[in-house]
């Protein structure tokens, strides 16, 4: 069935390995229009949320938005602040410092908005299990709707609305939004009502940032929503992101989820990271050239002091890991690790020796953490089965953070590590890649690529192809980069010569030797103006004679 749509052998191999083998399911696939997309009243309490905007509206009253210092809650921020600003609201944006307040709702943020004038609150990308602080909103005279997509605890807040996909219950058929997409439902149900659909198109660029880089599955809803977003960004980018790619010195002609990732959310983070998000929120924000060239240069810089971090940091983390041995869980603590790395070194851990990972820095009192995980092992359902120990903690199954009175971290390392030990026994810890075909040079040709495109785009959930070549011959091979830690290559198969990059595999420059198999995918290498297809290569060892 799958040949009768006309795609090549290696594309239908990619639709196969996706699930894909009816034409109906590729053409949906492939469109990603809103056919993908689900009707917001089927998320819980959507009705009450949007009836109590309404009174708001129809009163007067001032909205706070309390968003997240990642990019996913930033732009969730900015989404809900400019579409409501469209109403005539009177909305005030509100995003939580990472190192004086830290992740979720505060009772001190809550208690400045009542002395305000404030008397609704909408969260966004936060509040799952804000049980305590809800509670003190009531007592407040302020009404809260939470909007999230964190995993629910057993007990949900007792706010207005709740409204989240992943609640037990919910009729809504997709549950991997990202926060800013649970905002952008909130949004629509309301818009709906009102007659001004349409308008939501101008801010669907922000549900594209948030969702890719908040790393949610690009399938179903959050395919359409970043292929929409994707457009209006190519169009018509916003003041602030044009002069942010200025600024990082890359000049693209077309934007796609991997400069999202790679380029645009390491830089909307580092503001949250090292200073206040909100630095962040005003550049996606501003109208003003100027600011725009400000904010962007200042990020720029930020995220340059965060890399530098991040290398010191992990070099450190990592000491410590292989002076104690590998375990089935590592748990690193530093009094002197920065706040807003933790989770960065913890992922690069995770990834290098394919173990759950556990970055804290300590303090006399109270300590706060940040895990990245593997498939294998759900780390928020090892948390919640630490509850007892932790002041706070949220997240996903394969990333989360928390906070807890430090004098229990002896008590958290051991449960963890039991929790691991148990889970993971006979599970072989190496990280693995899974390849899409196995294909010749040659075969890499003609209309491969752009017809590899319409998987776009790529992501979690949805990765770029993975290729196998055998047998390939390196007709040359050299350090790149300023330290030497990635090659570049040129590889040869019976007459075809493909330009290849490696990174971060300049340490293993020694063991590149010519015949042997290489893992890639294909990419555009965009230079000084230019565009060349080039493999972007994951691994490769000696060709096996036998």
């Amino acid at each position: 069935m799958i040949n009768a749509c006309g795609y090549s052998r290696v594309v239908t191999q990619f639709f196969y390995n996706r699930g894909l083998s009816e034409p109906s399911q590729i053409e949906a696939f492939v469109a990603a229009d809103d056919r993908l997309a689900a009707d917001p009243a089927l998320l819980p309490d959507m009705h009450a949320a949007v009836g109590r905007i309404y009174r708001a509206l129809l009163s007067g009253e001032k909205i706070a938005i309390y968003g997240d210092f990642d990019t996913d809650g930033i732009t969730a921020t900015a989404l809900l602040v400019q579409g409501l600003s469209v109403l005539n609201c009177r909305v005030v944006p509100y995003i939580p410092h990472r190192l004086t307040e830290g992740y979720g709702i505060k009772t001190a943020a809550l208690e400045a908005f009542s002395q305000q004038g404030i008397s609704l609150v909408i969260t966004v990308d936060c509040g799952i299990t804000a049980v305590a602080e809800v509670k003190q909103a009531h007592k407040l005279g302020l009404d809260i709707i939470i909007t999230d997509h964190h995993i629910p605890p057993a007990e949900t807040p007792s706010a207005l609305a709740v409204i989240n996909p992943k609640l037990p219950g919910s009729r809504y058929p997709f549950t991997e939004l990202a926060g800013v997409g649970v905002a952008l439902k909130l949004l629509q149900a309301l818009f709906q009502g009102m007659g001004k659909e349409k308008q939501l198109s101008e801010l669907i660029d922000l549900v594209a940032l948030g969702t890719v880089a908040d790393m949610t599955p690009l399938l179903g809803e959050n395919r359409y929503l970043v292929n929409q977003g994707l457009k209006l960004i190519n169009a018509s980018p916003r003041l602030g992101l044009r002069e942010m790619m200025t600024q990082s010195g890359l000049n693209i002609t077309s934007l796609d989820s991997g400069v999202i990732s790679w380029t645009i959310a390491p830089r909307l983070n580092a503001a949250g990271r090292l200073a206040h998000a909100m630095s962040s929120y005003r550049l996606l924000t501003t109208d003003s050239p100027q600011e725009a060239r400000e904010l962007a240069i200042w990020l720029e810089q930020k995220n340059v002091e965060r890399q530098n971090l991040t290398s010191k940091t992990q070099t450190k983390a990592r000491d410590y890991v292989l002076a104690r041995g590998l375990t089935p869980l590592l748990f690193v603590t530093d009094p002197d690790f920065p706040t807003g790395i933790c989770g960065l070194v913890a992922g690069r851990l995770a990834e290098e020796f394919y173990r759950p990972a556990v970055v804290i820095r300590t303090g006399e009192q109270s300590s706060g953490g940040s895990c990245r995980s593997i498939p294998e092992f759900d780390i928020i359902r090892a948390l919640t089965q630490c509850h007892n120990l932790l002041s706070h903690f949220g997240g996903h199954a394969q990333a989360s953070g928390f906070s807890l009175p430090t004098k229990n971290l002896p008590q958290l390392q051991s449960r963890l590590l039991e929790l691991a030990t148990e889970q993971l026994a006979g599970v072989d810890l190496r990280s693995r890649l899974d390849i899409d075909a196995e294909v010749k040079l040659v075969d890499l040709g003609g209309d491969t690529f752009p017809m590899m495109q319409k998987l776009a785009p790529f992501g979690q959930g949805n990765p770029a192809p993975t290729f196998l070549s055998r047998n390939v011959e390196v007709v040359d091979c050299c350090p790149m980069g300023a330290n030497g830690g990635h090659l570049r290559l040129k590889i040869s198969q019976a007459g075809t010569i493909w330009d290849g990059v490696a990174f971060d595999l300049g340490d293993y420059l020694d063991e590149v030797v010519s015949p042997m198999d290489i893992v890639y995918h294909l990419e555009i290498n965009r230079w000084r103006q230019g565009e060349r297809l080039r493999l972007n290569i994951l691994d490769f060892a000696p060709t096996n004679r036998a």
